[in-house]
């Protein structure tokens, strides 16, 4: 049985301080004043009160229709960098701060059918994507391995860092990186380059990854053969391995290493045995680039299984963004799919979605269900320094059409991180430049959205169902 699980959530800004709200005579978040209106489904709001952004759990009898307001109503929390639907059972604020671990925390819906927070936090490590398996939401990145294996130079080599959260248990774990155990992220794919993992689907026991390769790493870069060429550098590619550090953030780079991919003109998934990661194949196409959507240093998922059997792999073809024309793919968004029974590509199924879109590409994707997808769209190139995602399309798996959304306001501003699927539709968190945001039901058979609930506050971050 596929397990309906959910991902809520805009980047929100932290605040300090937890409560429920009480009733008094202001019309602040909490202060009592407004008509509240309890159901099971819980919208992830900002609203803004004395010129300061607050975060508050807001809950509605339905999406379809009515008006809520964050006056005198909800929960008021720390925000969250995702929220996080676990089924219907728990919501998680996942936190992630560059560079550094996040505070975690975790809700349920209480007796009074008013969000509650739980009673532990968690401290969750720097990740890049995230996924579920079984009673566990995963997250994992790439960074330093065990010391233990530095090379000759000094230089640590890659490794995966995986944290685990038991939704039932509360409890927090991660892997533990050793000479023993390494989890190598270093020439993962027999070609030298490190990478990192974008979407973790679990399909049965096994988990299917993007595997995202960056380049050579410090660690791999300077490797030389006996007559003292580069083990892994393309031939002409020398003048890309840096030769001091810079950059900052999620761009920056080292000297020694080579930054980003000398193959964008392939797509690999990676095929784990379980949940640890420690054993794994992995299957390539070369009819798509790699499999990610990309915000700074966040890898969005891109790889669903469906009801059919198959996991759908689409690529919105970021490479295409490289700055040295050597590391920009050549090939167009698309999408393909694995048969999970043999673990291989199907050969006769792909589809170019650029040319779809005019152009276009796409940032995310999600799967709503039977042959449905939404993307998040471009409304201009990739390549397109002013290029925005504000627009919404339905991509029918079995037909290979794309079809853009009819009904959304004209002046998006932004989306819930993700959208909720229920009944074969999907509810969307919708933020627009003028008016009170609200939620749109999105329906893919005709690939029309209708406005639902209006939510009286100034932001919209998610949306998702606790029983």
């Amino acid at each position: 049985m596929k397990k309906n699980y959910f991902l809520s959530g805009l980047f929100a800004m932290a605040m300090t301080g937890m409560a429920l709200i009480s009733c008094t005579d202001t019309d602040e978040p909490g202060s009592g004043s407004g008509s509240g209106s309890k159901g099971n489904y819980v919208i992830a709001a900002t609203a803004i009160v004395s010129g300061s952004s607050v975060p508050v759990l807001l809950t509605a009898e339905s999406l379809e229709s009515g008006e809520i307001t964050a006056a005198g109503n909800g929960l008021v929390n720390d925000g969250a960098t995702y929220w996080v639907f676990y089924g219907n059972k728990y919501l998680y604020a996942l936190n992630y701060n560059q560079g550094n671990a996040g505070t975690t925390q975790s809700f349920v819906m209480n007796a009074g059918n008013e969000p509650e927070k739980r009673t532990q936090e968690y401290h969750v490590n720097r990740f890049t994507t995230y996924g579920y398996y079984n009673e566990y939401i995963m997250t994992t990145s790439t960074g330093a391995g065990p010391t233990e294996m530095n090379d000759e130079n000094g230089y640590t080599p890659k490794s995966f860092l995986v944290s685990y959260l038991d939704v039932e248990k509360q409890t927090y774990t991660s892997n533990s990186v050793t000479k023993e155990t390494p989890f190598l992220s270093e020439n993962f794919l027999g070609n030298g380059e490190f990478v990192t993992l974008a979407g973790i689907e679990q399909v049965g026991n096994k988990v299917y990854a993007a595997a995202i390769p960056m380049g050579l790493s410090q660690y791999g870069g300077i490797q030389k053969n006996e007559d003292g060429s580069y083990k892994w550098v393309l031939s002409g590619n020398e003048d890309l391995i840096k030769t001091e550090s810079g950059g900052s953030n999620s761009s920056a780079y080292y000297k020694d290493e080579l930054q980003w991919t000398q193959y964008p003109n392939e797509c690999h998934i990676a095929i784990f045995s379980d949940r640890t990661l420690s054993s794994y194949k992995y299957i390539t196409t070369n009819k798509i680039s790699y499999a990610a959507g990309r915000m700074k240093s966040q890898y969005y998922q891109m790889n669903w299984l469906a009801d059919d059997g198959y996991v759908y792999v689409f690529s919105p073809s970021y490479a295409k963004t490289m700055t040295d024309v050597r590391q920009q793919t050549t090939l167009p968004a698309g999408v393909v799919r694995i048969d999970t029974k043999t673990e291989e590509f199907d050969a006769g199924y792909y589809y170019n979605l650029e040319e779809k879109a005019n152009g276009h590409s796409f940032m995310r994707s999600w799967y709503i269900s039977g042959s449905y997808f939404l993307l998040l769209m471009y409304d201009k190139e990739i390549t397109d320094a002013a290029k925005v995602a504000d627009q919404l399309a339905v991509f029918n798996a079995s037909t290979g059409t794309l079809t853009y959304v009819n009904g959304l306001p004209s002046d998006v501003s932004g989306f819930g991180n993700t959208p909720y699927m229920e009944n074969g539709n999907a509810y969307v968190a919708v933020t627009t430049s003028s008016g009170y945001p609200a939620i749109y039901k999105v329906d893919p058979a005709n690939a029309t959205a209708t406005k639902g609930l209006v939510v009286n506050v100034t932001q919209l971050n998610g949306v998702g169902k606790l029983e």
